[in-house]
């Protein structure tokens, strides 16, 4: 049984003594392994698992799908704390500096940490190019062809390279596939690739179905052409389940729950999505 539990996303649940804020931290337990997927944006996180009475040792990886702050920077919280895992998993380039640009104003997007500070805290780090599998039936994924053109990167996202300033590719952004007797179970951060472009290469790459995803499609920003043509294309990839969050935004949200129907499967915080 594949347990996937929200102790950090943007929305509060029925449960209110947890704290939502926006951000993305998901506990992945199958059975067999128990990793953390992404780090919210500070320690909030830690004080929802606990108040769910979760305990965060024994985790066999921490896996954080790219450096924006929402993402990444609650790793320093997390390790500050004292807690600890064999490895942490990132895409390669996650340690460049990410900036949202204005005109002559850059709003620095970074998780806060570098490796020396993850190193000089236990935690060695991989760098996943490609495709790794990094526990039984549990595969990361970097680099996703970008084949539908109108999955675009807003202009604003930018990175600091030794050439300078350029746009962000997001090309260390990885997602996450666990494998269970449905299919494939697929975890997203924020899907800056493209929800499509991601969910096509993992298809293509596994070779197996994908029976569901969880996470960030970052259509907040997308005209409802573009989420409509998101949703028909994680149905046509054959996805049963499609649990929206985080920067997917309310509106793709409801168009999911509108168009997709039983299909649309939301996560908040503290929520458990449990696939037997």
């Amino acid at each position: 049984m594949l347990r996937i539990t929200a102790l950090m996303e943007n929305t509060p649940s029925e449960n209110k003594a947890l704290i939502n804020e926006h951000g993305l931290s998901l506990l992945v337990e199958n059975g067999r392994s128990r990793l953390l997927f992404d780090c919210g944006s500070g320690n909030h996180f830690m004080y929802n698992a606990h108040k769910l009475g979760i305990s965060l040792d024994g985790l066999d990886a921490v896996v954080i799908s790219h450096s924006h702050y929402d993402h990444a920077a609650g790793f320093r919280d997390f390790t500050e704390a004292g807690w600890k895992a064999p490895a942490l998993y990132v895409g390669k380039g996650f340690f460049e500096k990410k900036y949202a640009r204005e005109n002559v104003r850059y709003t620095d997007l970074s998780a806060g940490w570098d490796e020396t500070f993850a190193l000089s805290n236990g935690f060695p780090v991989m760098q996943i190019e490609g495709k790794k599998e990094i526990l039984p039936g549990i595969t990361v994924y970097q680099g996703f062809p970008r084949k539908h053109k109108e999955e675009t990167i807003p202009e604003r996202f930018v990175k600091e390279t030794s050439s300078g300033f350029v746009a962000d590719d997001f090309s260390d952004e990885i997602a996450l596939s666990i494998k269970t007797e449905r299919g494939l179970v697929v975890i997203v951060g924020c899907s800056h690739p493209g929800i499509m472009n991601m969910i096509d290469e993992i298809r293509c790459s596994s070779g197996e179905e994908i029976y569901a995803v969880f996470g960030g499609t970052h259509l907040v920003e997308a005209d409802d052409k573009r989420i409509s043509s998101s949703l028909e294309g994680l149905r046509r990839a054959g996805a049963q389940v499609i649990g929206m969050c985080h920067c997917s935004g309310l509106h793709a949200e409801e168009m999911a729950r509108s168009e997709l129907g039983g299909l649309a499967s939301g996560l908040s915080v503290g929520d458990t999505a449990i696939i037997g």
